[in-house]
């Protein structure tokens, strides 16, 4: 599970970062909200934790921002602020849940397992879709503009990944570990070559263009 943690005190930090990498997380850290905001434009995460008084972007307007973005994630805010009408203004930001510093990393560990456990159970959608693009999760059936596409098993996941993160840009590394599950080969353009068969099948014939290049980024799936 990859975790984006965005506070600015290194020592809460690193204390953090340490508790989860020794359940087994991945954690990214990023100091302030501006920072924060890059890195989830840019990298899928299965979870994030915000601090809420932040330099640049608090964590209440890069919740917000987060939450207008979508995928839905789960978002958990921190704050030494512990009055009734902050953590209301947490949750209309769109907040899945909000801890009182200081905490206990247990109390926070068994948090996030919980909203992660519930977004899994309850958020996974049985249809994705972008304009008139669609991809039934259930019967594995994609379409475009109501014209039936048939896709291998390698590109309808290459689909799905990028339809999951539309709106995000996903690196090369990123896809190589979620949809081949393999360490990333800087010397094999493997990916590219299967971008560009998606783009034949679900763009070529079709307006508008759906995946979009950001060099030296990766690919970025929205409608323009």
């Amino acid at each position: 599970m990859k975790i984006l943690l965005v506070e600015d005190d290194p020592h809460v930090a690193s204390f953090v970062k340490k508790g989860f990498e020794h359940e087994g997380y991945e954690l990214t850290i990023a100091y302030d909200g501006r920072s924060g905001w890059s890195l989830y434009q840019h990298q899928p995460y299965d979870m994030v934790i915000l601090d809420v008084n932040l330099p640049y972007l608090n964590g209440v307007e890069l919740c917000q921002r987060i939450r207008r973005a979508g995928p839905r994630v789960p978002v958990l805010l921190l704050t030494a602020l512990d009055s009734l009408a902050d953590k209301e203004v947490g949750f209309e930001a769109g907040a899945d849940d909000y801890l009182v510093k200081p905490f206990a990393f247990r109390e926070l560990l068994l948090r996030v397992r919980a909203l992660t456990k519930r977004y899994a159970e309850t958020s996974t959608p049985q249809l994705l879709q972008l304009a008139d693009l669609q991809l039934n999760l259930d019967s594995k059936i994609v379409t475009r503009a109501g014209q039936r596409i048939d896709l291998t098993s390698r590109e309808y996941s290459l689909l799905e990944h990028l339809l999951l993160n539309q709106g995000r840009i996903v690196s090369r590394v990123d896809i190589a570990e979620r949809v081949w599950e393999v360490d990333f080969d800087t010397t094999t353009n493997i990916i590219d070559v299967y971008v560009g068969y998606l783009r034949k099948k679900i763009d070529r014939d079709f307006s508008p263009k759906l995946i979009h290049t950001v060099v030296g980024m990766g690919y970025v799936m929205r409608a323009e």
